[in-house]
Order: structure tokens, then sequence, then C-alpha cells
């Protein structure tokens, strides 16, 4: 029986506030209070301890300096909650000072050495790790014609994070005649036990064959090899099952509230 309240604790530990490691150009942590504000990506980004440790009038006050302060860059602002986070009011204090919810996400940690088994993939498709700018750019394309929406801003965020540290970023494609047919990517934290992984996304015609779950496994083979034991995923409704019948442990749900800046 896998002690979930243990591996929450060492989530809470290591993986709630900025890692270590060698930032992106232009990205800087600036601290207030409790909380720390990650500025220079495509959008700014709060993260914060379990406990918050203000409240009421106070803890007001710290959510719209955020909210200000992004808004006189002219930038959105993520603010991100957890499920056992504290205080339980935080969120609709966060919708009073004009955040948005996203739908939450499943919260799911998994042991590499398990997760790390031969990717299977269907006849025809090549996994392959890249780094060149060209290829970010098609992951880009890649992600905006699935999600429907503008991602060109994932070109960038890859490239900055190559250009920082390669050794701290694993990008994957599989591809199809030369079409990106799935993408993903992992982050490396220096100091903590974990990788995160991120931006699982396949075409729908291409889905229910075993792709995404491949390229789950090649990036569980990368984290072995680094010697990091733990994966972190941030999972979709549509992914959060596929990771569940891998072997992943659900430890808590996240909510991305967002502020947009008005027009």
């Amino acid at each position: 029986m896998v002690d979930t309240a243990a591996l929450l604790a060492v989530y809470d530990a290591q993986m709630r506030m900025p890692p270590g490691g060698t930032l992106p150009a232009g990205v800087t942590y600036e601290h207030d209070g409790p909380v720390v504000r990650i500025v220079g990506g495509h959008m700014g980004r709060i993260r914060a301890p379990r406990d918050v440790g203000v409240t009421g009038a106070a803890l007001d006050r710290l959510i719209v300096r955020q909210r200000d302060y992004f808004q006189a860059r002219g930038q959105g602002v993520e603010w991100k909650f957890r499920a056992h986070d504290l205080p339980a009011d935080l969120p609709e204090r966060l919708v009073a000072a004009g955040f948005v919810p996203e739908d939450p996400s499943t919260t799911l940690l998994g042991f590499a050495a398990e997760l790390a088994t031969e990717p299977v993939l269907p006849a025809g498709i090549v996994l392959r790790q890249v780094h060149e700018t060209d290829d970010l750019r098609r992951i880009a394309d890649h992600q905006s014609e699935v999600w429907d929406t503008d991602l060109s801003w994932v070109t960038g965020m890859l490239l900055s994070q190559v250009s920082a540290d390669p050794t701290q970023i694993t990008i994957l494609i599989a591809e199809a005649d030369d079409r990106i047919v799935c993408s993903a990517w992992s982050l490396y934290y220096p100091g903590t036990e974990f990788a995160a992984l991120l931006g699982g996304t396949t075409l729908p015609q291409w889905r229910g064959r075993g792709i995404y779950r491949a390229l789950i496994a090649a990036r569980a083979q990368d984290a072995v090899t680094r010697g990091v034991p733990l994966l972190h995923v941030d999972a979709s409704p549509a992914s959060a099952p596929i990771l569940r019948r891998l072997g992943f442990h659900a430890i808590t749900t996240s909510t991305h509230y967002h502020w947009t800046p008005p027009n």
C-alpha cells in the first residue's frame, strides 16, 4: 500500500515554491511576504506555501498587490491553489479580486523506476528527443492545433529552458511521416526528487493507440537514468485515468486561478 500522505508531504516540501537551478533569461523570482512572483514569462505566476499565513483583509491586500503588479506590466497572472491549501477561503477571495478558476487538475505522483518500461509505439511512429528551434516551433503549432488556441508562446518558453540549461529539460516528439502526432516534455529541478511531466498532447485521430503512454515510459526512463525517483503530473480529466492505470497515485487536486488584464 502506497502512503499517499507521505507522498503529499514530500510534494509540499519540494514542489510548491519555485525551484533552484538556472533560470531562463529574463525570468526572476520576487518575494512579497509569503508568496513568490515568477516574473518574465509569457504570463506571471504566483507560488505560495501550503498555508499562506495571512487571512481576511491582509490576504485580500496580498492578492490585490499581485494582480496590480502584473496589471502594471500589462500581463495576466496565475495563482495555483491546491485542495488542501490554507486558508480555505483563498479561492473565493481570488474570485472577488477578479481571478477566474480553470477546471481542477488531479495532482498525481509516480515512481519513475516502476514506470520506466520500454516505450511501445504503433507501426510508423518514430520517437525523437528534440531541442532545435524549428522542432520547438513545430511543437507549438501542434499544440495550438490540438487545443484550438494560440500557443505560439510555447516555442519561446521551451527555447528559453533549453538555452538556460539543457540538462533541466527533456523534450520528446512522436512523429508519423514527419508530422508530430504527440509531444511532451519533462522539467528537472536541482535539489528535488522530482521530474515534472508536462505538455502531453496527442492529435485526436491518434489517440487510443498508446502513444501518450509511450511518452510517459520514455520520460520515466530518462528520470531513472538521471537518478530522479519521482514523477509529478497535474493531469486533466482525460489524462488522469490513464495515469492511474499506469500506476500514478492521486495526492490532491490543483486549480489555476487566472487574472487577465482588461482590453
